[in-house]
């Protein structure tokens, strides 16, 4: 059972957040009800919304209320720089990490106009891009201590007073530790799981799985919170502590691309029902992304081609879940409309 204590006493190993994660809340089941009762009597035909309806319940039931709003929603930008791109894995070098970061600081990133547009406060962590993680194909990209530090970092950076979150990422090479992740954590081979990224063409195609694999023979990646410390990255942990901190503190997660659901899987295959809390905001242009999702067990929101990351279409589908709370909060009942059920 979860207590104030655990909500804010830092985890300084490993096995402690492993911990945290056993003890995650729950929905509110009699929020549910409420909400499932409520959506029964507006006016319109039974499941006429669609997929708005069960978004509408599901966010009721994290929120504690069978009548919910949408007011003060959160994105967060994580930053990190890899060792891996000394293995010639990216199109762009690391130094547009830093130059993108300052971007976001001074408000001219696609994420920022996305976090306007949907009202959201938007914060930006860079972490530690003067040090990047070790090269993984020959040493763990983290020791324990970094990892943890990343980890704490992401569950520091949520704000308890926001109603919803979204994690976005930037960081060179992340594709590469990413599609390393998710195959230490869900099972396959390398070519399953590489792409281009922001574009790489054959021959760095080639070179990305190759690292990808060389990566995944070297280490002991069984327990997929050492493979988060042993191929991640800072900013992949990073999410991946945002994402559980909203969920002790019950604020649903919208998750973005690729890059964001792979930090996300971590906290499911530790453990299961983990991301219960959480939607995938959009299916991206990566080519892993939607075996990615089958793999953590989420149909996403929207598919437009996206493959940015920065949290851009997670952010977007603010506008959809804003759609469906709105529906199900303001709409009338079908008593108070005085219109006649069907």
């Amino acid at each position: 059972m979860i207590n104030e204590d655990m909500m804010t006493a830092p985890f300084k190993t490993l096995t402690e957040f492993r911990e945290r994660l056993a003890e995650l809340p729950d929905t509110d089941a009699a929020a549910v009800a409420d909400a499932q009762a409520r959506n029964g009597q507006l006016t319109k035909p039974p499941g006429a919304l669609g997929r708005l309806e069960d978004l509408a319940i599901w966010y009721a039931g994290w929120r504690g209320t069978g009548r919910p709003e949408l007011k003060t929603p959160q994105v967060i930008v994580f930053a990190g720089n890899h060792g891996i791109c000394a293995q010639g894995i990216s199109a762009f070098p690391p130094e547009v990490t830093v130059q993108m970061v300052a971007n976001f600081e001074h408000g001219g990133a696609a994420i920022n106009q996305l976090s306007k547009a949907f009202g959201a406060k938007m914060d930006v962590h860079a972490l530690e891009l003067d040090r990047p993680t070790a090269d993984f194909t020959s040493a763990p990209a983290m020791s324990e201590d970094e990892v943890v530090a990343a980890l704490t970092c992401g569950w520091n950076a949520v704000d308890q007073a926001a109603d919803l979150l979204v994690v976005g990422e930037m960081g060179i090479g992340n594709t590469t530790s990413a599609a390393a992740l998710a195959c230490a954590v869900l099972g396959g081979t390398p070519k399953d799981w590489t792409g281009r990224g922001t574009g790489v063409d054959d021959a760095g195609l080639r070179r990305k799985t190759e690292v990808v694999a060389q990566g995944l023979d070297l280490h002991d990646v069984a327990d997929p919170l050492e493979a988060l410390r042993c191929l991640g990255g800072r900013e992949l942990a990073a999410m991946a502590g945002a994402i559980a901190a909203a969920r002790v503190h019950r604020i649903p997660v919208i998750l973005d691309g690729f890059i964001c659901s792979s930090a996300a899987a971590v906290l499911e295959v530790a453990q299961p029902g983990a991301l219960d809390h959480a939607v995938a905001g959009h299916l991206s242009a990566e080519g892993a992304h939607q075996r990615l999702l089958d793999g953590i067990n989420k149909a996403p929101l929207l598919s437009l081609g996206l493959r940015l990351g920065e949290g851009s279409g997670a952010a977007l589908a603010i506008g959809v879940l804003k759609g469906a709370i709105a529906c199900h909060s303001g709409m009338a009942t079908f008593a108070e409309a005085g219109v006649a059920e069907g």
